[in-house]
């Protein structure tokens, strides 16, 4: 006879949940009940995904490549809150507009552009969409690693976004929102 009792490893059906605002996420955070490495989505609080040597590769590659073309009136941000309606996604890169001083209170409540790493997390990432399109995010783009390809997704319009392409595994992307960041996707995911 077992002495402890297994926790289910998903949410009782019918059980009442009890989601939380962002504020309420934030303040537990900084009393520090909310461990580290988590994030708000849609009310909820997830543990996020550990990276990849992979995922890490990919990132600072994107991020030394944008930091070449990305003007002066943005900020090139990685694994920084942007603050949805009900969600506080830290989106592998952002592009948001304006400075530092600009978000010295708060956190962007939108981005020009999003990045997200797909290594192992395809699901994970796809969950945000509907969060990064409320918050009126202009263009997203998910990295599907394994598969070698760029999911973009653009012109958000009532929680969803309207346009969906996939890119690679060769080829260039352009992107929408700065049009002078030209993507060589083969040379991407190459050393």
């Amino acid at each position: 006879m077992k002495n402890a009792v297994e926790s289910s490893p998903i949410p009782l059906q019918g059980a009442p949940l009890w989601p939380l605002s962002v504020a309420a996420y934030r303040a537990l955070g900084e009393a520090g009940l909310i461990p580290k490495n988590t994030e708000l989505l849609y009310g909820f609080v997830y543990t996020k995904m550990s990276k990849s040597p992979f995922h890490s590769f990919l990132v600072l590659r994107l991020l030394h490549l944008l930091r070449c073309v990305l003007p002066q009136t943005h900020l090139l941000r990685s694994e920084q809150p942007i603050t949805c309606q009900d969600s506080e996604p830290e989106p592998d890169i952002s592009v948001v507009r304006g400075t530092d001083g600009d978000f010295l209170s708060e956190h962007p409540h939108t981005a020009e552009f999003v990045v997200e790493m797909c290594v192992t997390s395809h699901d994970y990432d796809r969950s945000k969409l509907a969060a990064y399109a409320q918050a009126g995010v202009k263009e997203c783009w998910f990295f599907l690693g394994p598969e070698r390809q760029i999911e973009v997704f653009r012109r958000p319009k009532d929680g969803e976004f309207t346009e969906h392409s996939i890119h690679g595994p060769g080829g260039t992307l352009t992107s929408s929102a700065f049009p002078e960041f030209i993507l060589p996707l083969g040379a991407l995911f190459t050393q």
